[in-house]
């Protein structure tokens, strides 16, 4: 190995374990509670510029970790909506949408901070953006929702607006709270992650499908 392929394999190194400690801490205590100083710390850094040497602001890390893992979660999504098809059931495409943040959680390991990162970033107002960029943006999530949307003709845009909204927040949230409760050793309700998916799927299928409610 070069000189030169050496320096970039400490370098590729480097900011995989900046990312993956950035990572562990928002998760735990929140994007802005958490300084360069403590990321480069916690990793071992004796130079507390590392962080922003490699990463530069601190969205530009949290893009960083975001985007790291959507492309491996993107490869999980198109699978599962490859098996999906051109199917009318609705449990089919809400399935479709709910399992891959599980599976992927799952394929991880343990323990994971993915899912409460998620929750940390979708929860501040300044950055939020970058996660649905990353995220909800994606062409496959659209290809789904569009599947989804297709089982539900008559409802109306506004309704599959919210209702569209209700989903992401009861997966997200739901997931963050399993991945905290595995983190500390809380039972949780279900055994494993496939199950989890299963009960939230079966949780969704009934938030689209309930009554709606005309605004006076």
């Amino acid at each position: 190995m070069t000189g030169r392929s050496i320096r970039e394999e400490q370098v590729r190194a480097t900011r995989e374990l900046i990312r993956n400690t950035a990572e562990r801490l928002f998760a735990e205590h929140g994007v802005y509670a958490v300084s360069n100083r403590q990321i480069s710390e916690a990793a071992g850094q004796g130079n507390t510029a590392v962080v922003g040497y490699h990463f530069g602001t601190k969205a530009d890390l949290v893009r960083a970790i975001a985007r790291h893992h959507t492309e491996r979660l993107g490869v999980v999504t198109a699978r599962l909506l490859a098996e999906t098809g051109d199917s009318t059931e609705l449990r089919d495409w809400v399935s479709c949408l709910v399992r891959p943040t599980p599976a992927y959680l799952a394929e991880l390991g343990s323990p994971t901070w993915f899912a409460r990162f998620s929750a940390q970033v979708m929860a501040n107002p300044t950055l939020h953006e970058i996660l649905v960029d990353e995220t909800l943006n994606a062409p496959v999530w659209r290809q789904i929702l569009d599947g989804l949307h297709r089982c539900l003709p008559d409802l109306p845009a506004e309704v599959r607006s919210e209702r569209t909204a209700m989903t992401r927040h009861v997966i997200l949230q739901m997931c963050a709270e399993r991945e905290r409760a595995l983190a500390v050793g809380t039972p949780t309700p279900r055994p494993d992650w496939h199950e989890a998916a299963t009960g939230m799927v079966d949780a969704i299928v009934g938030l689209w499908t309930a009554p709606v409610t005309e605004v006076a």
